[in-house]
C-alpha cells in the first residue's frame, strides 16, 4: 500500500506512514491494514515492539480523511463513515491495550486520527514541531479516537481543562504536549539514531541525556491551563460570558474558538467527559464517543461542519444552534443514548 509502509526490521514491527502530502492523514484501508499487522505481531516472538512513525516533517498524522465520509454520508450512505469509526476505535483500543511496547514518535501535525493512532502507545515522543490537537468540535464532531479519555484523564487533574482543549481545538505546541498526550520530548535529530536502536535491541527504552525539558515552558503552559480550565469548568450556560469577562488574549481566543464550534458538538463533548471518571477505561470513551459518531451525520451537524471547512471551504458552517447555551439537555441526552444492537463492541482478539 503506497500510503503506508509496513514491516519487520530487527525486533521491531514498523508502520510508517507515507503521504506527507495529504499530512499522512488516515483512511480507512490505512487503519485497516494498521490494526492486521498489530494482531500479526501481537504474538509473533520475533517481534518484541512496534514503532510507529511518519514520513514528512509537517505532520505525523493530520487526522483522518473525511472526504470519502462527506461524498458517501450525503448521498445517504451512512454505514460508511459509520463501519470506518467502528474499525478505527477498534485499532486504537488495540494499541492502547497492546502486549508489547508500542513506541510513537510524532513530530508536526498530530491531530484527531494521529492522536488516536499516537497518543495511545506506551511511548510517546515528540519534538520541537510537535502540535497536538483535538479540533473535531469545529467540524461537528466530538474528541473521538479515544481522544475523550485522554482529555477526562487530564480534567481529573484539572476541572474544565479537557473541556476547553476539546471544544476549542487548542494546539499543545513542543513540550506542551507532555501534558496529557506525550510523555517524552526528544529533540528530533536524535530520533533516527533513537529508532535504529529501538530496532535493533527490541527495548524501548531512551538513553540518559538524550531527552530533554523546559520547566520554564511547561510552567508557563500550566499556568495558562489553570486559567482557562477555571472558565471551562462552569455549566456550559456560563462558559461564554465568562471568558467575555476575562481581559486575556488567551481568553479572546478561547472565546473565538468556541462561537465557530458546532455547539451541540461542544455540549456533548462537555457531558462525555462528565461521564469518564479518573478510573475510567478507554473502551468506555471510545463507546460513548461512538455513540455521538453514529448519529452525528443523520441526527447532527458533521456533514455541515465538512462542506464548510474541506469541501466549500467557506468557514461559515451552519449549526443547528446559535450558541452552546441554546443546546438542550434532551439533545445532549438522544445523542449519547444506547445504541441498543448497534453499540460499539471491540473484537474479541483486542487485547
Amino acid at each position: 500500500m503506497s500510503d503506508i509502509h509496513i514491516r519487520t526490521e530487527g525486533r521491531a514491527g514498523r508502520i510508517t506512514l507515507t503521504r506527507p502530502k495529504a499530512l499522512n492523514a488516515l483512511t480507512y484501508e490505512m487503519c485497516r491494514a494498521i490494526d492486521a499487522a498489530l494482531i500479526g505481531w501481537a504474538t509473533d516472538p520475533a517481534t518484541d515492539l512496534v514503532l510507529i512513525d511518519a514520513e514528512g516533517d509537517k505532520a505525523f498524522c493530520a487526522g483522518g480523511d473525511i472526504v470519502e465520509m462527506y461524498q458517501t454520508g450525503t448521498a445517504g450512505n451512512f454505514d460508511y463513515g459509520r463501519t470506518f469509526w467502528r474499525d478505527e476505535y477498534a485499532m486504537n483500543a488495540r494499541i492502547a491495550r497492546f502486549p508489547k511496547p508500542v513506541v510513537a514518535f510524532m513530530q508536526g501535525f498530530t491531530m484527531g486520527g494521529g492522536v488516536g493512532l499516537g497518543c495511545h502507545a506506551s511511548v510517546r515522543i515528540i519534538g520541537d514541531s510537535a502540535q497536538l490537537a483535538m479540533p473535531e468540535c469545529g467540524i461537528g464532531l466530538v474528541p473521538d479516537v479515544g481522544g475523550s479519555h485522554i482529555l477526562a484523564r487530564l480534567s481529573a487533574l484539572h476541572p474544565g481543562a479537557g473541556a476547553w482543549l476539546g471544544i476549542t481545538g487548542h494546539r499543545l505546541r513542543g513540550m506542551h504536549g507532555l501534558f496529557g498526550f506525550a510523555d517524552h520530548f526528544v529533540a528530533e535529530h536524535h530520533w533516527p539514531e533513537l529508532k535504529a536502536r529501538m530496532v535493533e535491541s527490541g527495548r524501548a527504552e531512551i538513553p540518559p541525556g538524550i531527552g530533554a525539558s523546559d520547566l520554564a515552558a511547561q510552567a508557563d503552559f500550566y499556568i495558562e491551563m489553570r486559567q482557562m480550565a477555571a472558565h471551562f469548568a462552569r455549566p456550559r450556560t456560563e462558559i461564554a460570558a465568562s471568558l467575555a469577562a476575562d481581559p486575556s488574549d488567551l481568553a479572546a481566543q478561547a472565546l473565538k474558538a468556541l462561537t465557530r464550534a458546532d455547539p451541540l458538538a461542544a455540549a456533548c463533548h462537555i457531558e462525555i467527559l462528565s461521564r469518564l471518571g479518573p478510573g475510567s477505561t478507554i473502551e468506555q470513551a471510545l463507546a460513548l464517543e461512538y455513540r455521538f459518531t453514529h448519529r452525528c451525520m443523520e441526527q447532527g451537524n458533521f456533514l455541515e461542519g465538512i462542506r464548510a471547512a474541506v469541501i466549500d471551504k467557506d468557514r461559515t458552517p451552519k449549526w443547528r444552534h446559535a450558541t452552546l447555551s441554546d443546546v438542550t439537555d434532551a439533545e445532549v441526552s438522544a445523542m449519547l443514548a444506547p445504541l441498543g444492537a448497534d453499540e460499539l463492541t471491540l473484537p474479541e482478539d483486542t487485547p
